[in-house]
């Protein structure tokens, strides 16, 4: 029969911000982590961008969904550094590029943020893969309801980048669809 800890009057394992810990943080998982955090905080800022760069043309639908978005990715962000702390980490912040305010197109538009979404949603799945292989079962069940959020979000994006090709940038197809985003 093993020991538990408090059989054992173990001293209590801190993290780096001096938080309890029950379980460290590998470095590896922990600077995956720290990329994928970044890489949230900058979809927020991008989003954020977008938003105002379809509000500028009275397109409401797609100014409301990309709103939607970045406070989504902000959402997530919180949850990421919600963990870190959970887990007695520091939360480290990196400096964010400038986001891209210059489009030649809607299609530009959202197939860059398709893109960047497929690209968070390998960074997660390269978080997933990390716990498991390290056994941090901890991060397996944390990552796993934002996986399936995260490969949904990347499905709705895949959906809107399908009409707006098919729009082929006709004012009334485009009007069309920035209806449909505005009910959502």
């Amino acid at each position: 029969m093993t020991m538990n800890n408090l059989q054992a009057k173990k001293l209590v394992n801190l993290g780096p911000s001096g938080r309890a810990v029950a379980q460290p943080m590998d470095v590896s998982l922990l600077d995956n982590f720290y990329e994928h955090l970044t890489m949230e905080r900058y979809a927020n800022v991008q989003y954020f961008s977008i938003y105002l760069w379809f509000q500028e043309r009275d397109l409401d639908g797609f100014a409301s969904h990309f709103l939607s978005e970045s406070q989504g990715e902000m959402e997530h962000a919180y949850k990421f550094a919600n963990y870190f702390i959970a887990r007695g980490q520091t939360v480290n912040l990196k400096e964010l590029p400038a986001p891209i305010q210059t489009w030649d197109s809607i299609e530009d538009i959202i197939s860059y943020s398709f893109n960047m979404e497929a690209d968070l949603t390998s960074s997660l799945q390269q978080l997933y893969s990390i716990s498991e292989r390290i056994s941090d079962t901890r991060t397996s069940v944390f990552l796993d309801p934002i996986v399936d959020a995260q490969t949904k979000s990347e499905d709705e994006f895949a959906h809107i980048l399908g009409k707006v090709k098919f729009a082929a940038n006709q004012p009334s197809a485009i009007l069309l669809i920035d209806s449909d985003l505005k009910k959502k």
